[in-house]
């Protein structure tokens, strides 16, 4: 088996592992739920297999570099850091429903990296650059950060679609509590908002070794600091504001918008000593 198929595997069996989680939610059968995290634990092992295929296949090349040095790549390895998140926060709560809302987004991102034609999968040597073991501590901790922040707003977007009425029929009436949910998305907005931060500083050292400055300016750095402040107030809206609920919501969802656009839209929209593109 080489990298390619292992990836092309996870991503059709996230495919499936989201199907059995929406179809669970959908009809209410319990028994869908434990197939699709089984699935989806498959699914991750087959992610892994090829992380780090692709890593062996670098050195047989004649690269020798960490898989995060591309958007394919990086794209392949967030889909692996949201689905570990979600694969612990399922066994620790023991709330399968929400894989409905979490496992898409673990599909979606390596779906993008694996048919987007905008995005090459080829192994290529790395910029002069990117030759630094910052960089593996720079993508691991950014993208820890933002997977956390995925799997909050897949928790924030039920707050706004959770009945008022505890009596209410339809199927969003079994989500979790309203409590349940706003610790889950605290919870994951912290660890994301403490990997974010150690991305920004190890970045900062990285820039520093290869561009001889710790800050620039850059696009990519100012959207990111951007991020970091909306999950900064989010942190102090509910520590020293005591809020919660939708308003809290709300801004989780401002927050993961914003780390789309540090990832999309820098790398796509904008110019930069960080951009892919």
């Amino acid at each position: 088996m080489d990298s390619s198929l292992a990836l092309s595997s996870a991503t059709f069996i996230y495919a499936l592992a989201s199907v059995f989680y929406i179809g669970s939610f959908t009809f209410k059968k319990k028994v869908l739920s434990r197939i699709g995290f089984i699935v989806l634990v498959i699914g991750f092992l087959s992610n892994t297999v090829g992380i780090v295929l692709r890593w062996v296949e670098s050195y047989q090349m004649g690269y020798g570099h960490a898989p995060f040095a591309n958007m394919y790549e990086s794209l392949v390895f967030f889909s692996w850091t949201v689905a570990i998140i979600y694969i612990f926060v399922e066994l620790k709560y023991k709330e399968s429903i929400i894989g409905a809302f979490a496992s898409p987004l673990a599909f979606l991102a390596i779906a993008y990296a694996s048919l987007s034609p905008d995005i090459s999968n080829k192994i290529s040597p790395l910029l002069p650059a990117l030759k630094s073991n910052w960089l593996i501590a720079h993508v691991i901790t950014c993208f820890l950060g933002y997977s956390g922040f995925a799997v909050a707003f897949g928790f924030s977007i039920m707050y706004f679609i959770k009945p008022k009425n505890p009596d209410a029929t339809t199927i969003f009436a079994k989500l979790p509590s309203w409590e349940v949910i706003d610790e889950l998305t605290y919870q994951m907005v912290v660890f994301g908002f403490l990997f974010l931060t150690i991305g920004i500083i190890t970045g900062a050292v990285w820039a520093n070794s290869a561009w001889g400055t710790y800050w620039s300016w850059d696009p990519k750095e100012v959207w990111s600091l951007i991020t970091w402040l909306i999950y900064a107030l989010f942190m102090h809206l509910r520590m020293m504001r005591g809020w919660y609920g939708k308003k809290l919501a709300l801004v989780s969802i401002i927050g993961f918008l914003a780390v789309i656009f540090t990832y999309f839209g820098v790398n796509f929209l904008l110019s930069g000593l960080h951009s892919y593109s």
